[in-house]
């Protein structure tokens, strides 16, 4: 990949997105060196203009940014990263730098979540104590909750209609990490059937 370092006096600007939400986490800049390290170490490294040296995210606090793929624009002078962030990218403690209203893909952040549950079980977790009573009574309470939702729909407030729904769609994806399978699958899925 080669990338034009002249057009911006040595620097680029770098686009952080999450990797699996897309959420867009941070902007800074990589001049050459910055972008062989990040390359070397699949560790995202910027070279910071306020300090005037290269700056790994996470060096202090240990939040870094794991590379999953990295992509050049079309003038090879911009670059985007993919990022698995380990905790939170801004200085601030939040997600992102960016402030916005809500994460529109929190689906899959939840998703996320509920893997971690699964990867990392714990007695308080209600994902750990669902799982232990099996795929069954996991297929039950999705069964459950869809009836819960239609019900709502018909018959009870908007507000009702959107615990119901929220608590079906939480059930959903336990379902499908059970199965071993992702929304990703779903979303592929549905994407095959528009084409």
């Amino acid at each position: 990949m080669t990338i034009d370092f002249n057009k911006g006096a040595g620097l680029v600007p770098v686009i952080i997105q999450d990797y699996q939400t897309l959420e867009v986490l941070m902007l800074g800049y990589m001049n050459q060196e910055a972008w062989e390290k990040t390359q070397a170490e699949q560790k995202v490294t910027f070279f910071s203009r306020s300090k005037g040296r290269l700056w790994t995210k996470g060096e202090e606090s240990g939040n870094f940014l794991h590379v999953k793929s990295m992509h050049i624009d079309c003038d090879q002078d911009t670059i985007l990263i993919l990022v698995d962030p380990v905790g939170p990218t801004c200085h601030t403690g939040s997600r992102s730098c960016f402030k916005t209203e809500f994460n529109q893909n929190f689906l899959l952040q939840l998703e996320r979540i509920v893997q971690h549950r699964i990867d990392f079980p714990n007695e308080e977790s209600y994902v750990n104590r669902l799982r232990g009573r099996g795929i069954n009574k996991i297929a039950q309470k999705v069964g459950e909750e869809a009836v819960e939702t239609v019900i709502a729909a018909l018959t009870e407030t908007d507000t009702d209609f959107i615990n119901e729904t929220s608590d079906l769609l939480f059930h959903l994806i336990v379902l499908l990490k059970e199965k071993g399978m992702s929304l990703e699958t779903i979303a592929k899925n549905l994407e095959s059937r528009h084409q």
